[in-house]
């Protein structure tokens, strides 16, 4: 047993939800002497660059998670042409949803239909489509944007497990991205429907959205909220954020698509072009 698969399976039996919230506890604290040298170790230890933030100084923050979900200056992201990425992080895999299933990592697929919570009239405009998976390291900025403009359909809350996301996990956890906990949310666009997969992990304290505000953790069953009144988000503009890192899995209708990218692995900033 390599070191990748030994650290997915000490996993299993760890009390996730429980540490992710006392983290997030810790991750609010106003208190100085416990806030500011955390989140100085911690941009020295992953190498952030605060020189791209809004507000460059650390102590500045008021919590830890302010200074995770930083803003940045307006001229750090520009927006693309085309579908763009709506994260900086690493694109991990894309490709086409083939007989309603996605790759996860090198021999592991996992089911559209479970992603999405399990309905499959949700699923089914995205069968023949398309998806990228992007994910967020500890140094990235961690706010989600719009890939297309889009109208929000529904928003769907799928709990369950909070495994990390990170590649040893996803090489050797089936179907991760079906079992953590997430939220779905379907937009409609010019060019066919969009879902935004935003999946929890151990120690995210919480999921935020711009319409909605914090999401998770709710109870322990699926809960869907339908709007009837239109929630429009521009392309490029924030829909929500983690309260310390993540995924978000992107799926697309047959009418749009992802450029080809070779190798997957491939560093991605918000507002890259990533499809026509």
């Amino acid at each position: 047993m390599d070191r990748q698969e030994l650290f997915a399976k000490i996993q299993y039996p760890l009390p996730q939800h429980a540490i992710s919230r006392l983290i997030g506890k810790l991750a609010e604290s106003r208190v100085g002497w416990i806030k500011d040298p955390f989140i100085r170790h911690f941009i020295k230890h992953y190498g952030v660059d605060m020189s791209q933030a809004r507000e460059p100084d650390p102590g500045a923050y008021a919590c830890f998670n302010d200074f995770f979900t930083r803003a940045l200056k307006p001229d750090a992201r520009p927006i693309g042409e085309g579908l763009i990425s709506p994260a900086d992080g690493t694109l991990s895999r894309f490709g086409r949803i083939n007989h309603g299933t996605l790759i996860q990592a090198k021999g592991q697929a996992y089911s559209l239909n479970a992603l999405l919570g399990g309905d499959s009239a949700r699923a089914a405009p995205f069968r023949q489509g398309s998806f990228a998976t992007v994910y967020l390291s500890p140094k990235d900025y961690h706010r989600v944007h719009m890939p297309l403009t889009g109208t929000l359909r529904e928003m769907t809350y799928v709990p369950g497990r909070l495994f990390s996301v990170n590649q040893a996990t996803a090489n050797h956890v089936p179907g991760l991205f079906a079992r953590n906990e997430r939220l779905v949310c379907v937009f409609d666009t010019e060019r066919g429907p969009l879902a935004m997969v935003l999946v929890g992990a151990m120690i995210v304290a919480a999921i935020e959205t711009v319409w909605a505000g914090q999401i998770t953790p709710l109870s322990g069953r699926v809960q869907t909220t339908c709007f009837d009144t239109p929630v429009v988000i521009e392309k490029g503009a924030e829909m929500g954020r983690f309260k310390l890192g993540s995924t978000v899995v992107v799926c697309l209708g047959r009418e749009a698509q992802f450029h080809d990218f070779d190798p997957t692995g491939t560093p991605v900033s918000m507002g890259q072009s990533l499809g026509a």
